[in-house]
């Protein structure tokens, strides 16, 4: 029984699950926005806004453990700089999930756009 486990495992193994959200994350970070499945959304949710409390905490340490979780120095800094001021105010919930209408055609998946909160 998977009781209490949160986690989906999208029939990857850890290192290719984390490549996933590394990849997501990234395009996040410097898109804005992402459209992608729904199920990917709604996971890659926690990554992304453990990215951004680590962002609005701003120093050393944190930028040492951001990097460990996503390691582009690039993306990181638009991280600290652009994107984590936005929310000082915030306590969490940093992002949104738009459920879209259409599906998509290859396999019926539930598409959904995964953007920040303004």
């Amino acid at each position: 029984m998977r009781h209490k486990v949160k986690k989906k495992k999208f029939d990857r193994t850890k290192e290719q699950r984390l490549a996933l959200y590394r990849s997501l994350a990234r395009s996040l970070i410097l898109e804005e926005r992402v459209e992608t499945t729904l199920e990917r959304a709604k996971a890659v949710r926690g990554f992304v806004e453990k990215l951004v409390t680590l962002g609005k905490k701003g120093d050393l340490t944190a930028r040492r453990k951001a990097l460990e979780l996503l390691p582009d120095r690039k993306v990181i800094r638009k991280l600290f700089e652009d994107i984590a001021p936005r929310f000082e105010g915030r306590n969490g919930g940093y992002t949104r999930v738009i459920k879209l209408p259409d599906r998509r055609k290859g396999d019926g998946a539930q598409m959904a756009i995964l953007e920040w909160v303004e």
